[in-house]
């Protein structure tokens, strides 16, 4: 890690847990941690030119918002990959695109399955005129992929990112809590007010004294107004929470992959909840099987090295008595951001996509 004291860890775990919504967020940190609010916005403003904080806002739930969304899995010969990238990079509701590559447990094979390669996440604005499946043809037939399937979640039992910076604490095996979130509520019941205030909160959030000032001018609103209107998105669950992304790698987390558990359906909600229980694993879904994939549960697991996640993996599988999975390790990250809503560039990209 890039000059990172136990100072700045006790702070990059307080800005991933949330940033306070109130007037001067920075020195509501700082009381929390015994820091000056200028010692805040220091070691924020440093961390953040490490590239350690990748950046400071809204992280909402896209189904809540009325967007639909999915894994996506491609098959693509290797010669095809990087154009096959830049076609689906620019997608607008592309947020996350990887390489992966496969690793089995032990001697397991699926009778028969689709090694997939290019993995991303794929959303469609509520308005869209083509949908989330024929967007995700559109992207299948131009980038010439030999097999495509859409894997969105039909449980999610954890989901959100929290690096750990006190090294013991990251390599504790589990956590107290039951993490079950639900299968998210569509919807797009957003009133003007609250999709302006969505709009703008998403964008990075200013080192400034009082940043929700400029925000709340920005919507038209004084501060009190767009504070409470935050608050309330994020009591009505349309916001997950209001926070700092961090940059894996900077902040000594160099390994993540990908473990898919084939389990039966009468034993999902039940080995998906143990899955949840582990510090290391960020998400966990239940997401459909195929003929050729025959996988249900999805774990991403993060750790400080390579060695650390396929330990994780291990304790996971002893634990719930799944033997098999299958281990997805990214070998390139093609687009790594946060999905922009209500903007133009969805109507766009689709009447371009029609016209092709």
């Amino acid at each position: 890690m890039i000059g990172i004291d136990a100072i700045d860890g006790k702070l990059l775990d307080a800005v991933q847990a949330g940033i306070p919504l109130v007037e001067r967020p920075y020195r509501a940190l700082g009381e929390g941690l015994g820091l000056t609010e200028g010692d805040v916005l220091e070691r924020i403003a440093r961390l953040k030119a490490d590239s350690i904080i990748r950046n400071i806002g809204a992280i909402f739930d896209t189904s809540r918002l009325g967007y639909r969304s999915s894994l996506v899995g491609f098959r693509l010969r290797e010669e095809c990959v990087d154009e096959a990238a830049v076609l689906v990079n620019a997608h607008p509701g592309v947020s996350h695109n990887y390489l992966r590559s496969f690793a089995f447990s032990n001697d397991y094979r699926p009778a028969a399955y689709c090694p997939y390669n290019m993995w991303f996440t794929l959303a469609v604005a509520p308005e869209s005129q083509l949908g989330l499946e024929t967007s995700m043809a559109i992207l299948a037939r131009d980038t010439g992929a030999e097999a495509a399937r859409l894997f969105p979640s039909l449980r999610v039992f954890k989901i959100g990112v929290r690096l750990d910076m006190d090294a013991e604490a990251a390599g504790a095996r589990k956590e107290e809590g039951n993490f079950f979130t639900g299968n998210g509520a569509a919807g797009n019941g957003l009133r003007p007010t609250e999709r302006r205030i969505v709009q703008i909160l998403q964008h990075d959030l200013a080192l400034i004294e009082k940043p929700f000032c400029e925000i709340a001018r920005q919507c038209g609103l004084d501060v009190e107004t767009l504070l409470a209107g935050a608050r309330e998105l994020l009591q009505r669950k349309i916001m997950r929470r209001f926070a700092a992304i961090l940059n894996h790698r900077k902040a000594g987390y160099t390994g993540n992959v990908m473990a898919a558990w084939p389990v039966s359906e009468e034993k999902v909600e039940a080995i998906g909840l143990q899955m949840a229980q582990f510090r290391a694993v960020s998400h966990c879904y239940q997401r459909p099987a195929y003929p050729e994939w025959p996988f249900t549960l999805f774990t991403m697991v993060h750790q400080k090295s390579r060695e650390a996640c396929e330990e994780t993996v291990a304790a996971i599988s002893r634990e719930t008595g799944i033997s098999d999975y299958a281990m997805l390790w990214t070998t390139r990250e093609f687009k790594k951001i946060r999905l922009k809503y209500f903007t133009e560039d969805y109507a766009a990209w689709e009447e371009k996509a029609v016209t092709r």
